[in-house]
């Protein structure tokens, strides 16, 4: 193994292949002895190219050694190069899509703007975030903010550990309240319908693995034949495929990782949804079989792919799907609400919130809850029926504590079901009329009740 020496810093670098390409791999320790590394692909061929693999190790050795000697003291360290510093620091141990997010946060917004009013680290105060925050609060959002905010948050905690700072004053910066973002629902007959629409389109798979499993786009995307289980019916969601963008280019990830612990999860394979992808494999199989050489063998084993095997790219589905829906005359509403409508159409069949964070594998009660505990409208309805012992006071009679004769004026629907109420309605029988009936369409509501009880 090669090495370099400064009068502060080391470089070691050694080879190493990579599906039959040679990639350079630096290693170094800096002044305040703290670890670097690199990785270069060289583009050359294993073979024959072992002796031009070297030289180009040589000479990153020598770059790498110039760009280390020519860096400032902890001292002189702007925090705008400390930032990107720790960016390369903490990229071997995260995820390559993670990594990406942060890498567009640093580089594009956090460094620049620090850079050019020149603030040192050892400088930094709360006062010049909460300015930065603020001046970034006229272009984005707040939980853009907050992503910044945990950014600096885990860099300046590095900084302590390493004691470029003494301490980090992070508890002192005034995060900005995030808006809070409430996703739009499908309703159960506008679920239906919008099967019924996609029938044949592309989007089909999507929008079902949407809609009932709840399932997130790089879910959806990387859902591969292995995953099901015809003979025990089930689903299992072990596989995602992502983008991220590295280095300012786009880059598709796929690997067997989820978001989070909880998203490893295994659901039932309902029968409907069964012999649908069974006709897809069955139709792979033919595709398969007519293209020969041209069908894509290495993304064939994805379920979701076009007739020469490709797999689906994710932005497909959240840029095709608004779309669909203007064309078909539905309502306007991203491909990600389609998951938040599976939670929805559980809640309003009766399944607790305990049993949807499991469906939807949330990391966290705290999550699903929420997200969806103002939708929960089962537990109201039962809350207001063991409070119908308001109907016994006068204020169910009217102001002035007698009833009225006048049964010509329209009954609402609150008081309407209150009335149920009284009459000893149970809140499942309510709840399953309030499901099935339309009340954007003029009726009485008693004749209404009365053709649904005794159908």
């Amino acid at each position: 193994m090669a090495e370099a020496t400064t009068k502060k810093t080391r470089v070691k670098g050694h080879l190493e292949e990579r599906n039959g390409v040679y990639y350079i791999v630096l290693s170094w320790t800096d002044e305040t002895s703290n670890r670097g590394r690199r990785a270069i692909s060289t583009k050359l061929a294993v073979r024959g190219n072992k002796g031009n693999a070297e030289d180009m190790l040589d000479e990153a050795k020598r770059e790498q050694t110039a760009l280390l000697r020519s860096q400032p003291s902890v001292r002189e360290l702007l925090f705008a190069d400390f930032m990107e510093q720790w960016l390369e620091i903490i990229k071997p141990d995260i995820k390559l899509n993670t990594y990406g997010g942060y890498q567009m946060n640093v580089q594009r917004v956090i460094a620049p703007y620090f850079r050019k009013k020149g603030t040192l680290l050892r400088e930094l105060t709360a006062d010049d975030i909460n300015e930065f925050y603020a001046d970034q609060l006229k272009r984005i959002k707040a939980t853009s903010i907050h992503k910044f905010h945990a950014n600096i948050s885990k860099a300046l905690k590095y900084a302590v550990q390493k004691d470029y700072i003494p301490y980090s004053f992070m508890e002192k910066v005034k995060r900005p309240k995030p808006e809070r973002y409430v996703g739009k629902f499908l309703k159960q007959s506008e679920a239906v319908e919008l099967f019924e629409a996609v029938k044949g389109h592309r989007l089909e798979l999507g929008v079902i693995f949407g809609a009932f499993y709840g399932l997130r786009r790089s879910e959806i995307v990387g859902l591969r034949w292995e995953s099901i289980n015809f003979e025990a019916n089930t689903i299992t969601i072990e596989h995602t495929v992502t983008v991220a963008h590295i280095d300012g280019k786009r880059t598709i990830i796929a690997g067997d990782t989820t978001k989070t612990k909880s998203s490893f999860r295994t659901l039932p394979l309902v029968p409907s949804i069964c012999a649908k992808l069974q006709a897809v494999r069955a139709e792979q199989e033919r595709n398969r079989k007519l293209c020969g050489k041209s069908y894509n063998k290495a993304e064939g084993c994805y379920i979701y792919t076009d007739a020469l095997g490709n797999r689906l790219k994710p932005d497909y589905l959240s840029s095709e799907f608004p779309k669909f829906l203007a064309k078909q005359g539905f309502r306007k509403m991203r491909f990600h609400d389609l998951r938040h409508s599976c939670a929805s159409l559980l809640l309003a069949n009766g399944v607790q919130l305990k049993q949807i964070q499991d469906w939807l594998g949330h990391s966290d009660f705290a999550i699903t809850a929420n997200t969806y505990a103002h939708l929960d409208y089962n537990s109201k309805v039962a809350s207001a029926g063991a409070m119908a012992w308001i109907e016994n006071t006068s204020l169910a009679r009217g102001s002035d504590s007698t009833e009225s004769d006048d049964k010509s004026s329209p009954q609402s629907l609150p008081d309407f079901i209150s009335s149920l109420f009284a009459d000893g309605v149970s809140s499942e029988v309510i709840q399953a009329w309030l499901k099935q009936t339309d009340f954007t369409v003029s009726q009485n509501l008693a004749e209404c009740f009365r053709e649904f009880a005794q159908a």
